[in-house]
């Protein structure tokens, strides 16, 4: 008889709940420092809002969707080899470019305020 090792549903589950709970533990950190970053206006606030407090649950976010993807591989056939080796750089990459938007996103606000980011008025 073959050996079919069981599909990793628990990785699966495990993996999305890591990535929403450490995205919705991102969102409250991301709000409170936008908060208070416009009470005060300074751009000290501003510069330090991707520190360890917003890149701590970012990693979350990006480890939790790592282990989700690479479950979602396995259970489909793919060895976990091969699963984890698409997967991570996949998620790094992907990591990196999100970060350096939200870098850029920062930027803009703190040069031109809110109305910097308004996409509205761009039709």
């Amino acid at each position: 008889m073959y050996y079919f090792p069981e599909p990793p549903y628990f990785l699966l589950v495990f993996g999305l709940f890591a990535g929403l709970t450490s995205g919705a533990a991102f969102e409250a950190t991301l709000k409170q420092k936008v908060n208070e970053w416009s009470k005060n206006r300074s751009s000290r606030n501003l510069a330090e809002m991707k520190g360890p407090q917003l890149f701590v649950p970012f990693v979350g976010i990006s480890a939790g969707i790592c282990i989700f993807l690479s479950a979602g591989l396995e259970i489909f056939g793919f060895p976990s080899w091969l699963s984890y080796g698409i997967s991570l750089p996949l998620t790094l990459f992907i990591g990196w470019l999100v970060w350096s938007q939200l870098g850029q996103v920062l930027s803009q606000l703190e040069k031109g305020g809110s109305k910097a980011l308004d996409l509205d008025s761009w039709s």
